[in-house]
């Protein structure tokens, strides 16, 4: 759907009263049974619980008022919830960032080119290992 229609759709909803535009919604739920070619893609859970409470709410004949005022409590709810949701990735990418350039980054040691003598099997700064202690003899 183009933006154009979209905000035309939008500025016409917004003049009615909820009664009508939960009437619309039904419709459209009607409409998108029968005729759409592929199935609308789903919410996040929080939203789709939101949903389901609003229907839960319709079903119940509870008034428009009542349930507008619902839904903006879990408008402001799902969208704190998302909120806390997203910083928490940002942490968690951050850390895994944090983590990964630890890992990877190594000494680098000057290169000798070809003509530099070949690597020895050992290196020469190892310690040799020592026992644990209560095996040390005097």
């Amino acid at each position: 759907m183009n933006d154009i229609l979209r905000e035309r759709l939008i500025r016409k909803l917004d003049t009615l009263p909820e009664e009508r535009v939960y009437q619309i919604l039904d419709y459209i739920d009607f409409l998108e049974s029968k005729y759409a070619p592929k199935v609308s893609a789903a919410p996040n859970p929080l939203k789709r619980f939101a949903e389901g409470v609003e229907d839960t709410l319709r079903a119940g004949k509870m008034s428009a008022g009542a349930i507008a005022g619902t839904m903006s409590v879990m408008t402001k709810a799902v969208g704190v919830v998302t909120d806390v949701a997203n910083a928490g990735k940002s942490v968690a990418t951050e850390i895994v960032g944090a983590v990964s350039s630890v890992t990877t980054s190594k000494p680098q040691t000057p290169s000798t080119g070809s003509a530099g003598p070949a690597p020895s099997a050992a290196p020469a700064n190892q310690t040799p290992p020592t026992q644990p202690p209560g095996d040390q003899r005097k």
